[in-house]
């Protein structure tokens, strides 16, 4: 059974295969994620956006595990720049008529100062830049930041078009690691682009997965699938998900379905059932 509950990236960062996503906590994010680590998730996603991340939150609640005998380093820890274009205009934190370049290091010391750690494991830009100019002056004082030992590794979410991605891959120093977006039908499941990512050795990290597939999780496929395993369509398709080496976030605040995501790794689909959900994706 592959039940290995975490996978090494092409930067030699250990990764869990399902990680605690934080947007949309709010003052809830400092005792989710306490609890979520207490029930066994070792990833946490945030980001230095205050529209939609309590990333200071996450930085108490850090703190607090690391009290309990949860250290740091045994954490996965995740964060983002956000554009302008994805901010608040009354929260911006940053100064907003700096440099891109400017902007990126800023929000970095605010991210660090926010989750009271001196590095990341993952630091992923949020939402491309247009012109692509623009989106290579952040890529490269984000490689700054991995050359200063400040983050172990690059990503980018909400990157959907495959030619944006691929002229990044081959003008970046460093090479994107994660690439992590919205799992949903209108992007036909980012088929083309995940093939692309598998070949690069890019970790595709899906978001939504859950919350834009009520048509899946309601197919007869996973239902049957889910009484055969005693299990819930939900950890069926995570199941699924890990399998095909997709790294699902989810953002339960529910301790039921927290527990029920730290117990996918206790079977398998074989072969057939794998395949038989991924015709759902087609």
């Amino acid at each position: 059974m592959k039940n290995l509950n975490t996978l090494i990236t092409s930067s030699g960062v250990r990764m869990p295969r399902i990680i605690y996503g934080t947007a949309w906590k709010k003052e809830r994010t400092e005792a989710l994620v306490i609890e979520a680590v207490n029930m066994g998730f070792r990833g946490i996603d945030t980001a230095c956006q205050p529209k939609h991340y309590h990333e200071a939150g996450v930085g108490i609640a850090l703190q607090k595990l690391s009290k309990q005998g949860i250290k740091r380093e045994s954490l996965y820890l995740q964060t983002k720049f956000t554009p302008l274009s994805g901010q608040d205009p009354k929260k911006i934190p940053y100064d907003q008529n700096a440099s891109l370049t400017n902007q990126v290091l800023q929000s970095f010391e605010i991210s660090k100062s926010n989750l009271k750690t001196n590095y990341v494991d993952s630091l992923l830009l949020h939402s491309p830049l247009f012109p692509f100019s623009n989106l290579m002056e952040v890529w490269k004082a984000m490689e700054s930041i991995v050359e200063s030992g400040g983050a172990l590794q690059l990503g980018i979410s909400n990157c959907y078009d495959l030619k944006v991605l691929e002229r990044l891959y081959k003008e970046a120093k460093v090479k994107p690691d994660v690439v992590q977006n919205r799992f949903y039908t209108e992007t036909d499941y980012d088929l083309v682009l995940r093939l692309w990512c598998k070949d690069k050795g890019i970790i595709y990290q899906s978001f939504w997965s859950l919350t834009a597939n009520p048509h899946i999780l309601t197919h007869n496929t996973i239902k049957s699938l889910g009484a055969k395993y005693k299990r819930t369509a939900s950890q069926i398709f995570f199941r699924f998900l890990i399998q095909i080496d997709i790294v699902p976030l989810t953002g339960t605040t529910s301790e039921t379905h927290m527990k029920d995501d730290m117990s996918l790794f206790d079977f398998e689909l074989d072969d057939d059932e794998a395949a038989s959900i991924n015709l759902l994706l087609l």
